[in-house]
């Protein structure tokens, strides 16, 4: 078997980026699918935009505000505005009732966010679930996220993104799992995973 060059293999020579690249006002990023760092991806853009100095908020829908996550943890020094409103994961819940009542909180606390205009960019962590699961009304989420005033920028991010918002962001990123430590029953780490 011989192995024929592709791309990886060289180095480019030409510019591969588009004519006529223009400058927007923000960007709807999601990073969605099965694979870890949808999250981590997610911090990762909100620690850059708050080093560019911009106000930044989180609202993560299913972490415990309970739990304490290397997230928020540099989040709060960083001046990052971070609100957990979630119960935890669905399978430890007594109650999903009162689970679907926080996730309705918690978007109605990010549709103020937005609204208001104070952060150049709001990340909501797995928004997905509870909107593929019918706890948030997707329609007033989509509203809401395509009448954003011009200069908020977002990060969505979850499992199984609509296609609503797939046809609403710039860019989309699907993380797809190879592998992953759980399936060999390794519980998460801290540091890695939280």
């Amino acid at each position: 078997m011989t192995d024929s060059p592709t791309s990886a293999d060289t180095p480019p020579t030409e510019d591969p980026r588009p004519d006529g690249l223009r400058t927007a006002r923000s960007l709807v990023v999601v990073n969605t699918g099965d694979g870890k760092g949808k999250s981590s991806a997610a911090f990762g853009t909100a620690m850059r935009a708050r080093a560019r100095g911009w106000p930044v908020a989180v609202v993560q829908f299913l972490k415990s505000d309970d739990w304490v996550t290397g997230e928020q943890m540099m989040a709060e020094p960083l001046g990052i505005d971070f609100w957990s409103l979630g119960e935890g994961f669905t399978w430890d819940s007594d109650d999903l009732t009162r689970d679907e009542a926080e996730a309705r909180e918690a978007w109605q606390h990010g549709k103020a966010l937005v609204a208001a205009g104070d952060h150049r960019l709001v990340v909501f962590d797995e928004i997905t679930y509870p909107l593929n699961w019918g706890w948030i009304d997707a329609a007033d989420v989509e509203a809401t996220f395509r009448s954003r005033p011009t200069h908020v920028s977002l990060v969505l991010t979850g499992r199984d993104a609509p296609s609503w918002m797939i046809d609403l962001a710039d860019t989309v990123t699907e993380m797809r799992k190879t592998k992953h430590a759980y399936d060999a029953g390794i519980r998460a780490k801290k540091g890695i995973d939280y």
